[in-house]
């Protein structure tokens, strides 16, 4: 199933769900608050749902799906969707299927205050996963919405009303100082621990801002006094020939056995008892290692950053006491809304940050990153997102003017996308979720945001 046809199942089922609950609770506001996991967490806006509140709804869903009714709906002007259920009339930024009948594939889980709208998985659409409550990315979110909801920006048109107002800078400034404020207190967090602690690992999806994350937060451990040293896991590749390939005969650099894991555990059990190394130095054109390596030694004060895709698979270092390690995850959580039924998905934005960066920084026309995509969210279900909740502390590397300031470079770029290209659809539609940003000057953004790492212009070497 394409992603483009998996965002129209979902469509369709939050859209059944939204008909459910106006009919069992009509005096209720259901607000689809966010992405976890393969679903979405929703909420009654005023009450709390208890377990039995939410198997009515979900049986009430089933009926509708078992009834197999029609889902009329017709396309906007501005490319998004006027769709009508019953006597509800509901914009969409995806088209949902035509009739109810589809949606095989779908679990309501009580999750309090709320519940959560389980979906098929990407890569299984005909299977739901188990579902191992996500407790700590669950806390992440509603610490960021609580931080919305104080200032009052909840809303896409919150921001835009600002920015519309003169008052970018303050937004600017709010969200970059929220940012500065969580770094200071992982840092913080760190130096606390600094007795055990020999070894920080950060990881997090694709554009997450991961690379700008890890050094802004070395600049923070040595205002405390530590000295973070930075180990690239890049340089533990296997040669070329000993890669592992995947399904389809192309190697796998995604995968865990792709690093030279004896020696990667080797080398840091080494540093930690204060020995020297020679860490490696891997050669991507020839995909073999140099034959000279870099000295390497831990002091006392020093502290080993290591940021990859895998760094939060207890599999990287088996054999390393676990209290020695400080474990973050990182990731762009978006919380601006566009309405109480139109969340803003993670995911795409992303995308959006991806398609920038790769254009500004890589030589890659969009074309080619809307091709990678589906390959690069594959490696994230198999290698990061099932080891996420092992993270001691995760960080929120979304900015709320965000969207605002990549629509500019971000529409250029999509409208490169011809019409017959098979990505076009995608195209169309970050386009449209782009159009309900107001533009916003980029000057004033700081030359350590991590937005920088996407824009360009950052201090940092990323």
């Amino acid at each position: 199933m394409s992603d483009y046809s998996i965002r129209r199942y979902r469509q369709s089922s939050i859209l059944g769900l939204i008909g459910a609950a106006k009919k069992l609770f009509p005096d209720e506001q259901l607000k689809i608050s966010h992405s976890i996991l393969d679903g979405v967490y929703c909420e009654l806006e005023d009450s709390l749902m208890s377990s039995r509140e939410v198997m009515r709804l979900e049986e009430t869903l089933k009926n509708w799906v078992l009834a197999d009714q029609p889902i009329s709906f017709e396309s906007n002007r501005d490319n998004s969707y006027h769709c009508r259920l019953d006597n509800l009339e509901i914009k969409t930024l995806y088209p949902p299927l035509n009739r109810s009948g589809s949606l095989k594939y779908f679990q309501l889980i009580h999750f309090p205050p709320g519940f959560i709208l389980l979906f098929p998985n990407a890569n299984h659409p005909e299977t739901l996963a188990p579902f191992v409550p996500p407790e700590k990315l669950s806390s992440t979110f509603s610490e960021s919405q609580r931080w919305l909801e104080n200032l009052h920006l909840t809303k896409v048109d919150d921001v835009n009303s600002i920015i519309s107002a003169d008052g970018s800078n303050d937004l600017i400034c709010l969200a970059e100082a929220l940012h500065e404020k969580k770094i200071s207190s992982i840092a913080d967090r760190i130096y606390e621990h600094r007795r055990n602690v020999r070894i920080i690992l950060i990881s997090g999806p694709s554009s997450s801002g991961k690379t700008t994350f890890a050094q802004r937060l070395s600049t923070q451990l040595r205002v405390s006094g530590l000295r973070p040293i930075a180990l690239s896991l890049d340089n533990y590749f296997l040669s070329r020939e000993e890669t592992p390939r995947d399904a389809n005969g192309q190697y796998d650099f995604e995968s865990l056995r792709a690093l030279d894991l004896p020696l990667l555990a080797a080398h840091i059990n080494a540093l930690i008892h204060g020995e020297h190394v020679e860490t490696p130095i891997f050669d991507f054109v020839s995909g073999h290692r140099s034959p000279v390596g870099k000295p390497l030694h831990l002091s006392p004060d020093e502290i080993l950053v290591i940021e990859g895709i895998h760094a939060l698979n207890p599999s990287l270092i088996p054999s390393l006491d676990r209290n020695q390690m400080f474990k973050i995850y990182v990731s762009a959580l978006f919380q601006l809304n566009i309405d109480d039924y139109t969340r803003v998905p993670t995911t795409e934005v992303r995308l959006i940050r991806r398609i920038v960066r790769d254009n500004q920084f890589r030589g890659i026309d969009p074309e080619r990153t809307l091709a990678q995509w589906e390959s690069v969210r594959r490696g994230e279900n198999q290698n990061i997102f099932p080891y996420q909740e092992e993270a001691d502390v995760m960080f929120n590397s979304s900015l709320l003017y965000e969207l605002n300031a990549l629509r500019p470079y971000a529409e250029q770029l999509l409208h490169l996308i011809a019409s017959n290209s098979p990505h076009y659809q995608t195209a169309a539609h970050l386009l449209t979720l782009l159009s309900f940003f107001s533009p916003l000057d980029v000057t004033s953004i700081p030359f350590i945001s991590i937005l920088r790492e996407f824009l360009g212009g950052s201090i940092y070497n990323v």
